[in-house]
């Protein structure tokens, strides 16, 4: 299994980020998938989850109604839209997949600053 994230940078606040994840070594349209991140000095939380064929997401409070998590499963890549971002949204951001066990991106860095 890999996953393999691309897409952060930097932004100013309420500016735009789409992130994706390239995923490989397993058979993507089966497995539900999800995005986490972990800010300095912080624990790792999670962000969004969509099920194996996308008809269902979930979000975490902090980032419901500005974040959007989608897949293509043709591509074998889930995608999040992350809109009206925010300083506190600065964090490296990771994909996950749970495969008899999880599996984690290398993680792609989202700052959010003027």
């Amino acid at each position: 299994v890999q996953l393999v994230e691309s897409g952060g940078g930097l932004v100013q606040p309420g500016g735009s980020l789409r992130l994706s994840c390239a995923a490989s070594g397993f058979t993507f349209s089966s497995y539900a998938m999800r995005w986490y991140r972990q800010a300095p000095g912080k624990e790792r939380e999670f962000v969004a989850f969509i099920t194996s064929a996308g008809g269902s997401t979930n979000y975490a409070d902090s980032v419901k109604g500005r974040f959007t998590i989608s897949r293509d499963n043709a591509k074998n890549t889930v995608y999040l839209q992350m809109n009206s971002l925010k300083p506190e949204d600065t964090a490296v951001y990771y994909c996950n997949t749970r495969v008899l066990r999880d599996y984690w991106g290398q993680g792609t860095q989202v700052t959010v600053s003027s």
